[in-house]
């Protein structure tokens, strides 16, 4: 596999290198195709959990297995290429860390997740910054409730 097909691309930040396998080497790390596999697959289907993932890779490289895929999504998050948040009681969910700050929304019902920017809840933050003096981290920030489809029924 040509490792120089299909790099996505980083956001450059702080002097930080821009492609996801500069990324890995400037933090001590080798380049392997199974990371590359699992970096596409989070990049595909957004969202996902580990055992996703796995079903993902699988369909390009068979004999990866789940312990292969956790090893690549610790090392991913360590250098800040995807991050994870737990929206269930189960596995966390992991997406591209380039996707930015967003709120995540999930459907207690149907288990749906969708996002918001963080402009959307902009006078909870401010509140909560002016009324506490508490500084939101929209970046770990869960919503649950039910999803209009779930509402409509």
């Amino acid at each position: 596999m040509a490792l120089e097909t299909s790099q996505p691309e980083q956001a450059s930040q702080a002097g930080q290198p821009k492609r996801w396998d500069e990324r890995l080497r400037a933090g001590g790390y080798k380049v392997t195709p199974q990371r590359q596999l699992v970096l596409e697959a989070i990049g595909r289907l957004d969202h996902a959990t580990p055992e996703k993932i796995l079903a993902a890779v699988q369909q390009t490289a068979r004999g990866v297995n789940l312990s292969t895929i956790y090893r690549a999504l610790d090392v991913l998050d360590e250098v800040g290429l995807v991050t994870h948040h737990h929206l269930h009681d189960r596995a966390p969910t992991y997406h591209l860390a380039t996707d930015g700050g967003h709120v995540h929304l999930v459907c207690q019902e149907c288990g749906n997740v969708s996002q918001v920017r963080p402009e959307a809840i902009k006078p909870l933050i401010t509140a909560l910054d002016e009324g506490q003096g508490f500084e939101t981290d929209v970046a770990h920030l869960t919503v649950f409730g039910r999803c209009s489809e779930c509402r409509g029924k």
